[in-house]
C-alpha cells in the first residue's frame, strides 16, 4: 500500500509515521506545504491513501486540489474538530483528531483496507469549506447542561463549570464549587457544543475551561501540567501535540 503524510509540523509527521509502522505501513514520503505537494503530485503517481493535515504552513490543504486532481483516498488529521468534519466524511475514509489516537488510527486504516477503494477524484466543495474555515460562522453554543440528582434534574451554567472530563468511560463536568456531575454524552459531542473561545481540548481525557485556570507549569516530555481553581482529582496535562495550539488559544 502507498502512503504518504502530508503534515506542515514535522514532529507530528514522524509521530504518525511511527504510528503507522506498527501497523506494517510505510509512509516514506512526508510532505509539509501546499507548494510542496503540489510539485510532488505533479511529478510521481498518486498513493492509495493520504494523510492529510487541513492547515499547513502556507495555507489550507484544499488549494492542493484546486491545482492537481487527487485521486487518492484521504484520511483528514486536524486539531479543530468544529470544522466542517461531517462534511470532510463525504469524500474521505475518515478525520483524525489531534492528538491522534492509536485506536483511533487503527479504526481509520482498517476502515479504508475494507472499503478497498477505488481511485476516484474528491469532489468536495473547497471553497464553501475555505469560508467556514477562514471566516466560522456566528452560531450558538451550549450555555447549561442538564444533570441528573438522584431523582430531580439540575441546571448547571457553562460559567460556573472548570472542566469536562472522561473517567472510567464515563463524562463528568466538574463546577466552581466542587462538584462532580456525569453526563448523558461524550467529550466528542462535547467538541461542537462548546465556546472555542472557552473551552479548549488539552488532550483525549479533558475541556479546561480558560476562566478556571490558577497556573500553569513545565512538565515532563514537553507538556504543560494545568492547575485549576478546586479540580484536583487527577493530573490535568496538556498533550505535547496540543501544547502550541494551547498557547495560542490563551492569547
Amino acid at each position: 500500500m502507498n502512503v504518504i503524510i502530508i503534515e506542515d509540523e514535522k514532529p507530528s509527521a514522524r509521530r504518525l509515521q511511527r504510528m503507522l509502522k506498527t501497523f506494517d505501513i510505510e509512509a516514506e514520503t512526508m510532505l509539509h506545504s501546499v507548494e510542496e505537494s503540489i510539485a510532488w503530485f505533479q511529478n510521481n503517481e498518486h498513493p492509495d491513501l493520504i494523510f492529510l493535515d487541513i492547515q499547513l504552513s502556507d495555507g489550507l490543504s484544499f488549494e492542493i486540489f484546486d491545482a492537481i486532481k487527487i485521486t487518492s483516498a484521504i484520511i483528514f488529521t486536524t486539531a479543530y474538530d468544529e470544522y466542517a468534519l461531517q462534511a470532510f466524511k463525504l469524500n474521505s475514509i475518515d478525520y483524525l483528531l489531534k492528538p491522534i489516537d492509536d485506536e483511533e488510527l487503527e479504526t481509520a486504516v482498517l476502515k479504508f483496507k475494507t472499503r478497498l477503494p477505488k481511485k476516484q477524484s474528491v469532489t468536495l466543495d473547497f471553497n464553501e469549506i475555505k469560508k467556514l474555515l477562514i471566516n466560522p460562522i456566528e452560531r450558538e453554543y451550549k450555555k447549561r447542561f442538564s444533570v441528573k440528582v438522584g431523582q430531580h434534574l439540575k441546571l448547571v451554567n457553562i460559567e460556573d463549570i472548570e472542566c469536562f472530563y472522561s473517567e472510567n468511560k464515563g463524562t463528568y463536568l466538574h463546577t466552581a464549587q466542587g462538584r462532580n456531575y456525569l453526563l448523558d454524552t461524550t467529550l466528542d459531542n462535547l467538541e461542537s457544543e462548546l465556546a472555542p473561545v472557552q473551552f479548549f481540548r488539552i488532550n483525549r481525557k479533558f475541556f479546561v475551561n480558560i476562566q478556571a485556570i490558577k497556573d500553569m507549569v513545565s512538565y515532563t516530555n514537553s507538556r504543560l501540567q494545568i492547575k485549576l481553581n478546586n479540580y484536583n482529582e487527577q493530573d490535568v496535562i496538556v498533550a505535547r501535540e496540543r501544547v502550541k495550539d494551547f498557547k495560542n488559544w490563551l492569547e
